[in-house]
């Protein structure tokens, strides 16, 4: 019986823990918008509330403080980023094909969700002075790494030419290009997801040089 007890308590436990982290997440996904659009510096739980349907009272109850609150929108959006490209890898069935696709889906996430990158690049630079951004920073970079080596290493199949380049280069030249198109985007330069996605096919054409 005292077993029983304990293992419903457990369970009521797990479900309340649950439903609390459900709700960190719905409020987060709410406060992305607002947090994209003002940034780091200038977002606080209050300025949050005040642009939201929430009040700074149950901001509070939810989250530690506004690193608690900013890494659990950027954590919430970038899961989502990484898998953007999963059912590209998964349907291509020619190295042209994959390209393309990668690249049309590179240059739309540009044009469609400009302010979201900025709050990642935003959060990324304020890591170098914020210890406590740090593990989440270095985790969130590790599963896009992981999501750039994916598609390389589909390319790298679908065209028979291995590559020999490591994850994280690879990731760093990738990720180089679409933060200098995303700099450009924000700054109102027409031209700048026409440049990102030449600027992918000529990395492409360097790391695949038969297929191109």
């Amino acid at each position: 019986m005292a077993s029983a007890a304990i293992e419903q308590l457990e369970r009521s436990q797990r479900r309340r823990l649950d439903k609390f982290n459900e709700r960190r997440t719905e409020l987060a996904q709410a406060a992305l918008q607002t947090l994209s659009e003002l940034g780091y510096a200038r977002t606080s739980l209050r300025e949050i509330a005040q642009n939201s349907a929430f009040s700074h009272g149950v901001l509070h109850y939810y989250f530690a403080d506004k690193v608690d609150l900013i890494m659990c929108c950027v954590r919430h959006y970038k899961a989502q980023c990484v898998t953007r490209y999963d059912h590209i890898i998964a349907s291509a069935s020619s190295y042209d094909e994959m390209t393309d696709g990668f690249v049309a889906a590179m240059a739309q996430t540009l044009a469609d969700e400009a302010t979201l990158h900025r709050l990642w690049y935003d959060l990324r630079a304020q890591s170098l002075f914020e210890p406590a951004f740090r593990a989440d920073v270095a985790e969130i970079d590790k599963s896009l790494q992981d999501m750039i080596w994916r598609i390389i290493a589909r390319l790298a199949a679908l065209a028979g030419a291995p590559q020999t380049l490591p994850p994280p280069l690879l990731y760093a030249m990738f990720d180089g290009l679409f933060q200098q198109a995303l700099l450009k985007h924000l700054s109102g330069e027409a031209g700048a997801t026409t440049e990102l996605q030449a600027g992918i096919r000529l990395l492409l054409s360097r790391i695949f040089p038969a297929a191109a």
